[in-house]
């Protein structure tokens, strides 16, 4: 399954929005309204709850200095990723999507497709508040 977000123009460097992206801690500023639960676990790791949806915890996987950060299902039973793309497109101007590309049953697909696509458009809208 994958998804995507629309793209925002966030009036920040993609270096400002890079570092912020390396603290797990920031994630909690991008979270929709309807987040029940938000705790770091440790520098690379959180967890999180969202109405209608089963805890979920993610870990920073990879990184591509101030243009990607890839985050990822810390456990391997629903393998996924959670990448934000940051494209400069002034020094102090960056457009930023995120994509979401998971392996799940069709059932599975269907329960969290609506889920997954609301929490990945949050945190586009909420990239300005980093």
């Amino acid at each position: 399954m994958k998804l995507e977000s629309h793209k925002v123009t966030v009036d920040q460097s993609a270096e400002y929005l890079f570092n912020a992206l390396l603290h797990v801690d920031n994630f909690e500023k991008l979270m929709p309204e309807t987040v029940v639960k938000f705790e770091v676990l440790d520098d690379k790791t959180f967890n999180f709850g969202l109405k209608g949806l089963p805890e979920i915890k993610l870990r920073m996987k990879d990184q591509v200095a101030y243009s990607k950060v890839i985050l990822g299902a810390a456990s391997d039973k629903l393998p996924f990723t959670l990448t934000s793309e940051l494209n400069a497109l002034t020094e102090n101007s960056t457009e930023v999507y995120l994509h979401f590309d998971g392996e799940f049953n069709a059932m599975m697909a269907m329960m969290i497709k609506g889920p997954i696509s609301k929490l990945i458009e949050s945190f586009a809208n909420n990239m300005h508040k980093l």
